[in-house]
């Protein structure tokens, strides 16, 4: 099922294929293509070139999945449970100066906007969440102090909507919408549509 951008203007094709189903089959992914997923977020741009990027990877059967699987919300847990790889994106709140990182947060969402677009571009279905609990993250996984989880993302191969339940269906055939254009892009002043 495919489920493209209604967008306002011309965007590149991945651009406008990528969305974030939950129906998706347990088909194993190879090691090497998740491999070029995550070669896609190490060359993400950086504030500094600090890169605070970490991933936690987990393929299906195995204890590092199971253990991101056991972080998210039950609602998460309902439909990701079919994901045949897991991924948890970490963020080094410190620069390599010793100091707080003001946007590593920012850099990390930037490291998965590249993951998930080469993910559509290998033909990837993917969906991200922040549904998760953070505190069991970090002790399940032992994460340094100065490192905070910040998302998680399920990687597969999409199914049809009806492999899901009744109530997750009804949402993956949901039309995709975005807040108008105006009322998200601005010039001269805070909340003046760009003209």
């Amino acid at each position: 099922m495919e489920n493209p951008a209604d967008t306002t203007f011309d965007i590149h094709p991945i651009i406008k294929k990528r969305w974030s189903p939950r129906a998706f089959q347990s088909t194993p992914i190879q090691k090497e293509t998740v491999q070029r997923l995550l070669e896609a977020a190490r060359w993400a741009p950086s504030s500094f070139n600090e890169q605070p990027w970490r991933f936690m990877v987990g393929f299906k059967g195995d204890d590092t999945w199971q253990k991101i699987h056991d972080t998210m919300v039950e609602f998460n847990q309902q439909w990701a449970g079919n994901a045949p790889v897991l991924i948890m994106a970490i963020g080094n709140k410190i620069s390599s100066k010793g100091k707080t990182n003001a946007v590593y947060q920012y850099d990390v969402g930037q490291s998965m906007a590249y993951l998930t677009f080469q993910a559509t571009e290998e033909g990837l279905a993917t969906h991200q969440m922040g549904g998760f609990s953070k505190e069991k993250a970090i002790e399940l996984f032992g994460l340094p102090e100065d490192h905070e989880p910040i998302a998680l993302i399920a990687i597969g191969r999409q199914d049809k909507p009806g492999a899901l339940s009744p109530d997750f269906e009804k949402m993956e055939k949901s039309p995709r919408v975005r807040k108008p254009f105006d009322e998200l892009v601005f010039a001269g002043k805070f909340g003046q549509p760009l003209k």
